[in-house]
């Protein structure tokens, strides 16, 4: 692609400015849009876990899905979406953070747990399909929780 020194910018540089300065912020909405932006870059890591190692069963391939995903999104959190390295610790979020994202897992679990009842050949990716849903009702829930309890 050759740069075209005379196309107009996608943005003027006072609305590039004033869209940082909204998602950067620290109010609730720029704090949510940056948790929905880390929740999904960490359901990516569930989800690809989770397929690669669905062969070992759909609760282990949850599991260990669900604590790598864990690990990387309470980081995030702690870094980028509530601003609070320098306030909370990196074993406090993962302890805090840890914790609420049980909850989670249990849901995620009765969820599997249900489909393997109710469709036993269901493949991974209803199984997938299933633990996104789940996991973005869980992940309102935990927003909530982080914001106020945790950071």
């Amino acid at each position: 692609m050759i740069d075209n020194p005379t196309a107009p910018p996608l943005l003027a540089p006072d609305e590039h400015h004033r869209l940082l300065g909204i998602v950067r912020g620290d109010g609730a909405w720029p704090q949510l849009l940056r948790f929905a932006m880390v929740g999904g870059l960490s359901n990516i890591l569930y989800v690809a876990v989770f397929v690669a190692m669905h062969s070992e069963g759909s609760i282990v391939a949850n599991a260990v899905g669900a604590v790598a995903s864990t690990i990387l999104a309470n980081e995030l959190h702690r870094r980028l979406t509530f601003h609070a390295a320098d306030r909370v610790g990196w074993f406090t979020a993962q302890w805090e953070g840890g914790g609420l994202a049980l909850i989670g897992l249990g849901a995620s679990t009765a969820a599997l747990t249900a489909l393997d009842v109710a469709l036993p050949q269901a493949g991974a990716a209803l199984s997938a399909l299933i633990l996104v849903a789940v996991t973005a009702l869980v992940g309102g829930l935990r927003f909530l929780a982080l914001r106020g309890l945790v950071f």
